[in-house]
């Protein structure tokens, strides 16, 4: 019996892989090769896999259940494939969006036209709990704000993409996308090969030259570290592996010092200047003189060096004003005020609850919506309309009236599916995906990896990816070519 014997895509849904009619054709032959290996193999291959990913240290924390457990990032062998029309079509559209949201958070802390021109409420903007109005007049050093993004990809039945949500601060994940294609080129070396997938594991020395290119100095004299909150932070493994594959110092805070608006590291040699900083600390704790006072985790004096442009910070502070998800649904405005083009990539319409003829349509409809608090992440504060209780739906409502401003509501999009490896039936069937792909950019402008975290629904029925809410990963192969 072979891999794809008794695979039917789900109705209803767009499959990544195989149409009603078989293979589709930029994948026909890779599917041929993979479908040689027999559930039996495969599920042998996904025990070892598991083990090496265990053994590798591939972990991340849970905190919901209030014991911090360690778990491994669940990993399905069977690949995503990213045709090289569709990761063009990505690639453009990525590269406008991200251009536009820099442009909008330029605007924002410096003359604030758009909101002048009445393209975006300044309610919206102004309101936003992650709007920082002490960073207003502040410019980055090298002109860039958003070094790292991680935009969030799905597809609809039609196979449209579209932009479900912009991670603009600390966007993680990226350590995942490099070891599962380490595990997935040992177990299909000859359908990998046959495919022509584009390489991932260049992605930390173009992470670190985009960091060197936003350097206060030039040359070779840039000093750039990896600041970490410690090894209880959730992404953990993510931070040391960045660190170690860039030839990057990891850093804690009281590894930091500033004096005279300079910030130095504290080494066996003495003190080193550092000109980039990677920072994988929440905002609201790198500095206790700007932002929280209580923080333990942050480098006091580090915003006043940043301002005065001797250290830059990766990414900026002040970046989740713009993926503050109830900004969200004006980026095709922002797009075409900035750049006067129209969108490549498609977005979800959405309500925006603060407007009252969205509330109220969103109040009359919460069994049909998915509702999401604008402040949460990771699946978190979040009501599933379709599948939720009446008591649950009259708990988000009491929460929408209270708080109209927290909340954006969307229609529920069937996501497209994959086959996935379901190991207590050990049979490859249907599940949920979306995209995770991330976007590095320099003082050159933005760059595309080729690849991306492809995230799963395990659970069958599952709408939810993310990792701390039972959801998986897959390898993401961008094909070079397209045909059969």
């Amino acid at each position: 019996m072979t891999l794809f014997a008794d695979y039917r895509p789900l109705a209803g849904t767009f499959d990544e892989i195989l149409a009603n009619d078989g293979a589709r054709p930029a994948f026909r032959r890779v599917l041929e090769q993979l479908d040689r290996m027999s559930p039996e193999e495969l599920a042998r291959h996904q025990q070892l896999a598991e083990l090496a990913l265990l053994n590798q240290g591939v972990t991340f924390s849970v905190y919901s259940d209030n014991r911090g457990t360690e778990k491994i990032f669940p990993f399905c062998l069977v690949p995503r494939l990213v045709s090289a029309a569709d990761f063009a079509h990505l690639e453009k559209g990525l590269g406008q969006r991200l251009r536009a949201l820099g442009a909008f958070l330029d605007d924002i802390y410096d003359g604030q036209r758009i909101l002048a021109a009445g393209v975006i409420p300044a309610e919206m903007v102004l309101g936003s709990t992650t709007y920082r109005p002490m960073l207003r007049g502040v410019k980055p050093p090298g002109g860039v704000r958003i070094h790292i993004a991680g935009i969030d990809l799905i597809r609809d039945p039609d196979g449209t993409w579209q932009v479900l949500e912009d991670n603009l601060r600390t966007p993680s994940g990226v350590s995942y996308v490099v070891e599962n294609r380490v595990i997935s080129k040992r177990i299909f070396p000859r359908a990998f090969d046959l495919a022509r997938v584009h390489r991932v594991d260049h992605y930390p020395t173009r992470l670190a030259e985009t960091l060197r290119s936003v350097s206060p100095v030039t040359g070779d004299d840039t000093t750039a570290v990896v600041l970490t909150p410690g090894p209880y932070n959730s992404a953990y493994f993510e931070h040391s592996f960045l660190a170690r594959t860039m030839g990057l110092e990891l850093v804690q805070a009281p590894d930091l010092f500033v004096d005279g608006d300079v910030v130095y590291v504290r080494t066996t040699r003495g003190p080193r200047r550092v000109h980039v900083i990677y920072r994988r600390t929440d905002e609201d704790f790198l500095d206790p003189d700007v932002f929280r006072a209580d923080s333990v985790l942050g480098v006091r004096g580090l915003m006043k060096a940043y301002a005065a442009g001797n250290v830059a910070l990766a990414n900026a502070p002040g970046n989740g004003v713009a993926d503050d998800k109830a900004v969200y649904p004006f980026v095709h405005d922002m797009i075409r005020f900035y750049l006067g083009e129209e969108p490549v990539l498609a977005q979800v319409p959405t309500f925006v609850c603060a407007r009252d003829d969205d509330r109220r349509y969103v109040l009359e409809h919460l069994e049909e919506l998915v509702v999401k608090a604008v402040d949460e992440a990771g699946g978190y504060g979040m009501l599933m309309g379709p599948q939720a209780s009446e008591a649950e739906i009259e708990e988000f409502r009491r929460r929408i009236v209270a708080t109209p401003r927290r909340y954006i509501a969307q229609h529920r999009i069937e996501l497209s599916t994959c086959p996935t490896w379901v190991g207590d039936k050990k049979v490859v069937a249907p599940r949920r995906v979306d995209l995770r792909p991330y976007i590095l950019t320099s003082r050159e402008g933005p760059w595309v990896l080729p690849g991306g975290l492809t995230r799963v629904a395990l659970v069958d029925g599952s709408y939810v990816v993310n990792s701390s809410q039972g959801g998986g990963s897959k390898d993401t192969w961008v094909l070079k070519g397209d045909g059969p």
